[in-house]
This record gives structure tokens, sequence and C-alpha cells, in this order.
């Protein structure tokens, strides 16, 4: 067993469950200000559970999912680092967002217009920078595409019902 505290194997198994994931997307799970107090945080308590990929995202090694129990986030396939994932594992509001995007096959959309199709669809209050964020957070996921026009635009890079979502326990 570890020598892990619970609040540690908590943020741990937050790792296993969003990777991959930036210090942004950590630090707003747990009430962070910055992203260095994420990196000092992974550093000083998680440093032996977690590494770097090729893009700078946070990954979780094999041991920490085996030590919190926790599905990975995404499944990696090494030979395909850009296939899409059968399965990935989101906070409910990614979930939310990941359901109304635009779909596929047709017109990218912005931010703005997700966030208004998630606020009508859930009755949440989101905020354009958490809408944001969780499209960006799809996007590393490799579930959803962004088009640059006048703005960025999102839609989803497959077909909705090739990706099974879960809502990991937490809000």
């Amino acid at each position: 067993m570890s020598d892990l505290t619970d609040e540690e194997l908590e943020r741990l198994a937050d790792v296993v469950r969003l990777q991959p994931t930036k210090n942004s997307e950590l630090g707003d799970r747990w009430g962070m200000d910055s992203g260095s107090d994420v990196h000092s945080y992974l550093e000083n308590h998680l440093k032996d559970y977690y590494y770097r990929d090729d893009n700078s995202l946070i990954r979780a090694t094999s041991e920490a999912a085996e030590l919190t129990g926790v599905e990975p986030g995404v499944v990696d396939d090494e030979d395909y680092p850009n296939a899409v994932p059968e399965r990935i594992t989101v906070p409910e509001l990614h979930a939310q967002v990941f359901r109304v995007v635009a779909d596929h096959d047709e017109r990218s959309e912005s931010v703005v217009s997700v966030l208004n199709k998630v606020r009508d669809e859930y009755g949440v209050d989101a905020e354009a920078g958490d809408v944001r964020r969780a499209l960006q957070s799809l996007r590393r996921k490799n579930v959803v595409e962004v088009e640059y026009r006048t703005v960025p635009t999102f839609k989803l890079a497959v077909p909705r019902e090739d990706v099974e979502v879960v809502v990991n326990g937490d809000a």
C-alpha cells in the first residue's frame, strides 16, 4: 500500500480521471489559484505517479491508476496517439458540453453558442470560460475539433455515439 494521504490519493485519482490534463484544469478542480501551485503540489506530493507527455500534458503512471483503482480518463493507444478514445471520464459540465456541441458532420460553433445550448438544455449557470476549458479538454482527448474562423469554433471530431462518456463522481 502507499504512504499517500487521503487528500493525495483523491488528487491522484483526479489526475488519472482527467488525463491528459493541464495545470489549469487541475487547479480549477483543486481550488488552486495558479498553475505554479499545481506544479508544486504535483512535484512535492505526487512526483512518482505522474509525467508530462510530448505535448506537456499531465498523465498518470499505470501505478497511479492501479493505486487509485480509477479508470483512466482516456484509453491511450501508443501506436495511434491521436486516435479517438472509446471512453472518456470527465466532469459533469464537460459531459454536458459533449452532449450539446455540434455533431461531427455539422457546422462548428462558437464557445458562446455551446454555452447557450448548455444553459438551455441543462439550466446550469455556466460561464464562457468554463465552457471554453471544457471544449479544450475534450479537444485534448481527441473527441472535439477546433476550426478557426473569425473566432475559434468547435464540433465533435467523431460521431457522438462512438464515444462513451462517463461522468466522474464530482460536479
